[in-house]
C-alpha cells in the first residue's frame, strides 16, 4: 500500500493512494462507514503502524473493494508528511561514496580560498583529516534528528536566516513497525513497516563549524522544516528489494544526482541491530539511510541560491518535491 496523510477542509485523515496516485481511499472515512471496532487504528499513520497486521489486512480489503463515498481526488487535497510527528528520527551515514565525494569537495572549497590553492590542497590531503575514519566501516554512525522539525511534500522550505549555504540531501528511510530490543540482524527486516523518501536539508556553513566540536552537526541540521518526509509511506511488502532502488535528484528539472540504494555499505538491518542493543526501538521511528553518493549539491560543487524546486525521486516510492524559499 501507498499510505498518505492528507488534509481536506481543515481535517487531517489517513489514506491510501490508488489509480496511479490520482485518487485516495480515505481510510479514516472508510473505517467510519464500515463501523469497524478497529476504527481507532485508522485515525492516523502512527495509529495504523501501532495497530499491526490485522489493521493492515483490513485496509487491504477496503482497497480491493473501495466505497465511492470514501474516495477523494488527489488534486482536491493537501498531502502532508506521512508521519508529521514521528516517534523518533535517526539519520545514518550508510553510503561510502557520499563521504568520499564530500571530503574531496571540502578540500577543493578550502583550497580555493587560500592564496596558494595547490599548496593548500597538498597540505589538506596530507593531514589525513578528510579520510574516512576506521570506525565508520565497523559500525553504522548516526545522529538523532528533531522529530519536531518535519516538513512534507509540496511545502515551501524557508531558508534559515543564520545560514548562507543550504543544501539538499537525497536519502530514503525505513519506518519501524514492530518494537524490539537486542534485535538480531537476520530478524531486523521483520521490524520494518515501510519506506519513504527523506530530504535532510543542511546548513553547510554552520555544519562545518560545529562539526569541529566532534559531537555532531548541531544547528547545521537542526532548524524548522529541516527533515522532509514523503510523499507517501510505502508498506514493506510493496518494495521487492529495498537495496535495488534508483535514487535521483533534480533541481528545477535538471538532474544533479543519481545513485542506487544498493550502494549502502551499512543496511537498515545493520542499523536496527546496532541501535537496539540494550535499547527498545518503537513503532513509528524513522531510520534514514544517509545521503546516496552524489546526492547533495556540495558533492558536485553545485550550490542552491534559493527559489529552486528540489525533487528527490526514489524508485517505487515516488517524488518528494519542495521549493526552497530565501
Amino acid at each position: 500500500m501507498r499510505l498518505v496523510t492528507f488534509e481536506r477542509n481543515g481535517q487531517r485523515s489517513l489514506g491510501a493512494w490508488t489509480d496511479a496516485d490520482r485518487r485516495i481511499l480515505d481510510l479514516t472515512q472508510m473505517a467510519a462507514l464500515a463501523r469497524t471496532d478497529q476504527a481507532a487504528a485508522f485515525s492516523g499513520m502512527m495509529a495504523l503502524i501501532e495497530a499491526g497486521e490485522g489493521a493492515l489486512d483490513l485496509a487491504r480489503g477496503w482497497i480491493e473493494r473501495p466505497r465511492e463515498d470514501a474516495m477523494v481526488e488527489t488534486r482536491d487535497i493537501v498531502v502532508l508528511a506521512p508521519l508529521p510527528l514521528p516517534a523518533q528520527i535517526r539519520d545514518f551515514l550508510c553510503f561510502e561514496e557520499h563521504l568520499l565525494k564530500s571530503s574531496a569537495a571540502a578540500i577543493t572549497i578550502l583550497s580555493g580560498r587560500d592564496a596558494d590553492p595547490e599548496a593548500k590542497r597538498r597540505e589538506l590531503e596530507a593531514s589525513g583529516q578528510w579520510k574516512i575514519p576506521a570506525v565508520w566501516y565497523k559500525k553504522p554512525i548516526y545522529y538523532t534528528a528533531s522529530r519536531f522539525a518535519v516538513s512534507g511534500p509540496g511545502e515551501d522550505i524557508h531558508w534559515p536566516a543564520f545560514s548562507n549555504f543550504i543544501d539538499y540531501e537525497l536519502e530514503f528511510a525505513a519506518v519501524i513497525g514492530k518494537a524490539g530490543r537486542d534485535i538480531a540482524r537476520e530478524d531486523a527486516r521483520a521490524h520494518i513497516f515501510g519506506y519513504t523518501i527523506f530530504n535532510d536539508w543542511s546548513a553547510r556553513d554552520e555544519q562545518s563549524v560545529v562539526m569541529e566540536g566532534r559531537l555532531g552537526p548541531g544547528k547545521g541540521k537542526d532548524f524548522d522544516q529541516s527533515n522532509t518526509l514523503g510523499p507517501c509511506l510505502v508498506t514493506a511488502d510493496e518494495i521487492g528489494d529495498p537495496y535495488a532502488l534508483t535514487m535521483t535528484a533534480r533541481i528545477d528539472g535538471e538532474e544533479w544526482s543519481r545513485g542506487s540504494s544498493g550502494a549502502m555499505y551499512h543496511r537498515f538491518e545493520d542499523c536496527i541491530a546496532d541501535v537496539s542493543r540494550g535499547q527498545t526501538v518503537h513503532p513509528g521511528e524513522v531510520f534514514c539511510s544517509g545521503t546516496v553518493g552524489t546526492g547533495s549539491g556540495v558533492e558536485n560543487l553545485r550550490f542552491l541560491k534559493g527559489g529552486e524546486t528540489v525533487e528527490l525521486e526514489v524508485e517505487g516510492i515516488g517524488v518528494l518535491r519542495n521549493r526552497l524559499v530565501r
